[in-house]
């Protein structure tokens, strides 16, 4: 039987979802947690595959997986339990024998989280609307040798929780080119450039790429393939992974805000 997953994982201790041979990778991860298993022997018969590739600390919301095995009781109720506190899966979905998760995909979403809010987001508003369509992405990514047109979806600047971010959904993406979008969209709303910067840089080649944003804002936030998903339980130490990661950033917030002048911990947690 063929199963589809959806895959969720925190990208800071992974070399990027690809398999590679020397390193730590979201797709070696969930290959080794399926051999514990005893699901498949060799991922190549088994027909392993991702919907797409991420960077080296980007992080997922729901990227896909698929293999075939003769064991899917076994995969639906055991993968989270082999799979490490990084990473997890959220749903499954049985699907026909030729399902291809990269090329089924109809389209895939990102958000952008900038780690400073830009203060004039409705700059960026404005200036997103000008990535709708079919563009030529040449720079915005690395395009080596690959058609650097794209079709943009549909894009969205929003706030969460004090958070600036960029969505952009298309259905397919050059290699960084999300992070090169969200570097000239922040720009715009730091007032470092105009608004119609970004329509310059889709019509005018110019010597150098927009430099891609860091990594660790980057979220594959969804990837449609048009499949309904049964929701799976997260194993308890996933989320008491997520639990002691937002424990830490919280820390390190307040700790941040100490060393940048501000009153230290113990004075504001004071009962007055």
């Amino acid at each position: 039987m063929r199963l589809a997953f959806r895959v969720s994982y925190i990208g800071t201790r992974f070399f990027g979802s690809q398999m590679q041979a020397a390193q730590r990778t979201v797709e070696g991860e969930v290959v080794a947690a399926c051999r514990r298993l005893d699901l498949f022997s060799d991922f190549r018969e088994a027909g392993f595959l991702s919907a797409g590739r991420t960077d080296r600390g980007v992080h997922a919301r729901r990227q896909v997986v698929a293999f075939s095995t003769e064991f899917p009781d076994r995969a639906k109720s055991a993968l989270n339990i082999q799979l490490p506190p990084d990473c997890w899966c959220t749903g499954y979905a049985e699907v026909v024998p030729e399902f291809h998760p990269r090329y089924d995909a109809r389209s895939r979403t990102y958000r952008y989280y900038f780690s400073t809010p830009p203060p004039d987001q409705d700059a960026m508003r404005r200036s997103a609307q000008h990535f709708l369509g079919n563009h030529n992405f040449t720079n915005f990514a690395r395009v080596r040798g690959r058609n650097p047109n794209r079709t943009v979806l549909s894009v969205a600047v929003g706030e969460k929780n004090g958070f600036v971010y960029f969505e952009v959904t298309a259905d397919s993406f050059l290699w960084h080119q999300v992070r090169s979008m969200a570097t000239a969209l922040g720009r715009v709303g730091m007032g470092e450039a105009d608004e119609g910067s970004v329509v310059a840089l889709l019509e005018e080649p110019a010597d150098h790429m927009v430099p891609p944003a860091p990594a660790e804002g980057l979220i594959l936030w969804d990837t449609d393939c048009k499949i309904a998903f049964t929701p799976m339980r997260v194993d308890d130490r996933s989320a008491s992974y997520l639990d002691y990661l937002r424990r830490h950033h919280a820390l390190m917030e307040r700790v941040c805000g100490v060393l940048g002048g501000g009153e230290p911990p113990y004075e504001r947690d004071r009962d007055p």
